[in-house]
């Protein structure tokens, strides 16, 4: 029996095409070879110098050419005396001063009417009282909060009074409060501000130690304080004799002579021991500057009437 030719069409293993080996390149050796290395290394950790995005430094460079013409147009370089002006001459001093010009202009009106108005009459237009509480407030806290506080509380360590409560050293009538304002107090710029001084009894020899201390011991008593009975009923001569004359022979103080009074627990520089002891002792005074000169009429009739209503005026 004859055998068939073997044809080229017949697959046996020997003809039957066997695929080529397939290859899986290692991902980190075509990465080290196609980017190159900065040749920073921190703790074996390696910086590659892969390219900035485009679109980063598109940005970039917009923000360079932005900040050349910026320089060109608008006032940028400091020299000696000002800063360089610009093509636009833009100028934001002037631009301030311009809206302020704006602001005052608008506002005059205001402040005509309210130095047109008696200040008795000021709360009896409430349009008027207003602007003046708004007005006076913003001068307030750009000229006295530095002393009195944001919220006019004072500052007791330093002897600047509270304007909360209802006991004035000069007055608190918005008319005495205006005056206070407008010429100050124990200042050498204004022959007409309020002015006082208190001896110093220790330091000036008036009264000894022992006395001090009887004083100071009534006075605690005045004011409802913890005192020793011993020393205050002598001290109560020696207040008498040498303090009722300015601070009323109940401690009520006088407004007339800027005497506080002694009877309650107000106090401007503190009402402990030590604190009387010093003020009687070494006297306290007290200065405020006036603003005559630094403010218009009209801004010290408002922050008079802000002053007026924040609960203690008269």
């Amino acid at each position: 029996m004859e055998e068939k030719p073997t044809t080229v069409s017949e697959k046996t293993p020997e003809t039957r095409v066997q695929p080529r080996d397939r290859q899986y390149p290692d991902p980190k050796a075509k990465l080290q070879k196609e980017v190159a290395k900065t040749g920073h290394s921190w703790d074996g950790i390696e910086e590659y110098d892969n390219p900035m995005p485009r679109w980063w430094l598109w940005t970039f460079y917009v923000t360079i050419a932005w900040a050349v013409i910026y320089m060109i147009l608008y006032p940028a370089w400091p020299m000696v005396s000002r800063a360089t002006q610009g093509v636009l001459g833009y100028d934001t001093r002037s631009a301030v001063s311009a809206d302020i010009q704006r602001f005052n202009e608008s506002n005059q009106v205001w402040f005509d009417r309210l130095n047109a108005t008696d200040l008795q009459e000021v709360a009896a237009d409430p349009e008027l009282l207003g602007f003046s509480v708004n007005a006076g407030a913003s001068i307030f806290r750009a000229q006295c909060s530095q002393c009195h506080g944001a919220g006019a509380a004072g500052v007791q360590a330093s002897g600047f009074p509270s304007l909360l409560d209802d006991q004035w050293l000069w007055g608190g009538t918005i008319d005495e409060i205006h005056e206070t304002i407008r010429y100050g107090i124990r200042n050498d710029d204004y022959p007409d501000a309020r002015w006082s001084e208190m001896p110093a009894f220790g330091q000036d020899g008036l009264l000894d130690e022992e006395e001090i201390d009887q004083v100071i011991h009534y006075v605690l008593q005045m004011s409802g304080q913890s005192y020793d009975e011993a020393l205050a009923a002598p001290g109560e001569e020696i207040y008498l004799d040498n303090c009722a004359a300015c601070h009323g022979d109940g401690g009520e103080g006088d407004p007339f002579v800027g005497a506080p009074p002694l009877n309650n627990q107000i106090w401007l520089y503190g009402g402990s021991y030590e604190a009387l002891w010093h003020s009687i002792y070494y006297s306290r005074f007290g200065v405020m500057p006036g603003f005559a000169e630094r403010l218009r009429d009209a801004e010290i009739r408002a922050v008079a009437a802000y002053v007026h209503q924040l609960g203690g005026g008269q």
